[in-house]
């Protein structure tokens, strides 16, 4: 992006956001896939 300081507070929100739905999406994907491990030793 650019060098600009007017856009330095944007580029900081924007990488926040990023890493949060970054973060989200990982422990979404452990927490169903742990669930479906789970379900498939219950019921075989």
């Amino acid at each position: 992006m650019s060098d600009d300081p007017e856009y330095a507070d944007f580029v900081g929100r924007r990488r926040a956001r990023s890493k949060v739905i970054a973060w989200t999406v990982i422990i979404s994907m452990v927490l169903v896939g742990g669930g479906a491990t789970v379900l498939t030793l219950l019921f075989g």
